[in-house]
């Protein structure tokens, strides 16, 4: 890709083309403002010069890539709020970056689309024992043998210490550099693309983390007139906020543009608020849309909402935001509930099997219905919403790691429910995420972990910790947040994929996300599909067609016993068994009947704790070619 950015990076340290670098930063709350260079080894102050509205800037001869700084003002030395690199940390200067310095070798690659995305969702400081962008890449051959079609890194934005989740960040444009830095993070990136995968990055513009946040000395970034569960709330929409809009969007671009990443995550946009005549997320969305059709890719932006209201995903022209999808926690909380029986929490508003047949059928179970748990109504109806727009998951960092003691599903369910569950996932006729591990019943658990410097603010959060978990009633001590084991804990054991029960689960992980590739009516967006259910028998059953394909038909049982099912098939189709979860090399049984169904009514037992596929029409063999990722990929020819 070697063509010429259309945007750039005007705010934080830009190198010129004829050499030095111009400095430019927002601080308004400050009466004057100088680049502090080389700070402790041959210093040099130099004024910036204000220009408009709390502007300041300069072009500074004989700095080069790599030269650290700092800006004074106050009196003090701050980072770049606009720093491409912390080199040490978000106390410590900011380093001058030239963007254009690396070589990419991805020419050709223009991202992918949503209904393509089979998301492996991972943290990079956890995900191997070296925790770097650059111990990633060894991993992403078998992430797409598997079948996976993209990653999603937790965010990277530069945070305190060396262990965190990520949302803590305070520097939004500077890639963490315990994990390697920038170009760390372009390595991954360009060797993720050579194994035609695309890579999704969770970005945070609800908050900034409390150590090593400097910016409210700068100007104000942020508002008294909201505030989220984790501090200050973004100043979208109040005075001055045309620049705190700018430095989000600028942000969003930045990503795509300097490190080629092919989507953006953003994080709980419940806790973003804007009262402003377009809302701040209609329009990081069609900055982003138009600057990828600049480069001749396709960027997607994806939103974590708590809201269940569709507008964030339905398109402009119908009154919505035009992002290109959304979580959907529903999904999580109705298998789950259902897998588990857990009732405290959220998980009241979920029990029974109902909940599983309507997110189904519905996208959110909640759609204008009154939630116990909120004691209101909550949610809007999105049907009108194409099913590609919704990702969907069993595990995700949230949903593990914000337990009590970060128990994955694998540690809660006996095996038959955990494949249940992969069906249910692998099946849906939405966009799916797989959570690191997952794929082979990872048994470690994924902790909250952090390294803050403030004694008092590890303090408080522990505290935190506590009272989040109180209305779940879990039993057990909260691991201590702050404790390097707690991080190395929550490190997967790669080496059980090979371990009984957990090679077969994987086998079943591979050959489900095979049959996405294979069949087109699993293909988010382009199928029909119905859902029939008996909540009292314990079953749901999944009918899913798409133009010019055969038809297919999951069944899902979640009772213990078995299940004598008759389903009307007034086209007199005959179905032929295509994958059940009891089956030997799944470490099932084996009881499912391989006989086709055919009839007005077709009639099959379903063995407990399972899921069967059936597709219509001739028999096809187990050993049929199938689309592999590469040929799912957007490589230009």
């Amino acid at each position: 890709m070697n063509s010429p950015f259309q945007w750039s990076l005007e705010r934080g340290a830009k190198v010129e083309p004829d050499g030095g670098v111009r400095f430019s930063v927002w601080a308004p709350l400050a009466r004057d403002v100088a680049v502090h260079l080389r700070p402790g080894s041959n210093p040099t102050l130099v004024p910036l010069e204000l220009q408009s509205d709390g502007l300041f800037e300069a072009a500074v001869s004989g700095v080069a890539p790599g030269t650290d700084y700092f800006y004074r003002l106050h009196g003090r030395d701050r980072p770049d709020p606009v720093s491409r690199h912390q080199a040490q940390g978000v106390h410590g200067p900011s380093r001058v970056v030239d963007a254009h310095e690396f070589q990419w070798s991805d020419d050709g690659w223009t991202g992918r689309d949503m209904a393509d995305l089979i998301l492996y969702e991972l943290h990079v400081g956890t995900f191997t024992e070296e925790g770097s962008f650059e111990a990633v890449i060894s991993h992403l051959p078998a992430l797409r043998a598997l079948g996976i079609t993209a990653i999603e890194l937790m965010p990277v934005a530069e945070f305190p210490g060396g262990r965190n989740w990520g949302y803590d960040g305070v520097s939004p444009y500077a890639a963490q550099s315990t994990y390697g830095g920038p170009d760390g993070l372009r390595r991954l990136v360009d060797a993720a693309h050579g194994e035609d995968l695309a890579v999704v990055l969770d970005v945070v513009n609800n908050h900034l983390g409390p150590d090593g946040n400097y910016l409210a000395e700068f100007g104000p970034y942020f508002t008294d007139s909201y505030r989220t569960p984790w501090g200050p709330a973004m100043n979208f929409d109040g005075p001055d906020s045309d620049e705190v809009r700018r430095y989000v969007i600028d942000n969003a671009r930045y990503w795509i543009t300097e490190f080629h990443i092919d989507g953006l995550r953003l994080d709980a946009v419940h806790t973003i608020f804007d009262f402003s005549a377009r809302h701040i997320l209609e329009e990081i969305a069609a900055e982003v849309h138009t600057q990828a059709t600049s480069l001749g890719r396709r960027c997607l932006v994806i939103a974590e909402s708590d809201l269940n209201d569709p507008r964030l995903a339905r398109t402009r022209d119908r009154g919505g935001y035009g992002l290109d999808g959304q979580w959907s926690d529903d999904f999580h909380h109705a298998v789950h509930a259902a897998l588990t029986r857990e009732d405290g929490g959220y998980y009241a508003d979920f029990s029974g099997l109902a909940p599983v047949a309507k997110a189904l059928s519905d996208r959110f179970v909640y759609d204008g219905r009154r939630s116990r748990f909120r004691r209101r109504r909550h949610g809007a109806r999105a049907t009108d919403v194409s099913a590609d727009r919704f990702i969907v998951f069993i595990q995700n960092h949230d949903q593990v790691g914000n337990r009590a003691l970060g128990e994955r599903i694998a540690g809660l369910v006996p095996f038959d429910q955990q494949k249940l569950a992969a069906a249910l996932l692998l099946l849906s006729p939405y966009v799916p995420l797989i959570f690191m591990g997952e794929e082979y019943g990872e048994t470690n658990p994924f902790l909250y972990f952090v390294s803050h410097n403030d004694p008092a603010l590890v303090k408080a959060v522990r505290k935190g910790r506590r009272r989040e978990f109180a209305s779940f009633e879990w039993q057990g001590e909260v691991p201590d947040p702050q404790a390097e084991e707690t991080f190395h804990r929550s490190r997967p054991e790669r080496k059980r994929a090979a371990e009984p029960g957990h090679r077969e689960l994987l086998a079943l992980y591979h050959d489900l996300i095979r049959l996405r590739h294979t069949e087109p009516a699993l293909r988010p967006g382009a199928s029909e599909y119905r859902v029939t259910s008996e909540s009292d028998a314990g079953w749901v059953a999944l009918c899913l067609s798409a133009e010019d394909a055969h038809a297919l038909l999951a069944v899902f049982n979640f009772g213990d016993g078995v299940r004598e099912i008759t389903l009307p098939n007034p086209s007199n189709e005959t179905w032929h068994l295509r994958l059940t979860t009891d089956a030997p090399h799944y470490g099932g049984s084996g009881q499912a009947a391989a006989s086709p169904l055919t009839g007005k009514d077709i009639r099959f037992s379903l063995p407990p704790m399972s899921a069967l596929l059936y597709r219509s029409g001739t028999q096809q063999s187990s050993h049929a070619i199938m689309r592999s990722p590469a040929q799912l990929g957007r490589r230009a020819t």
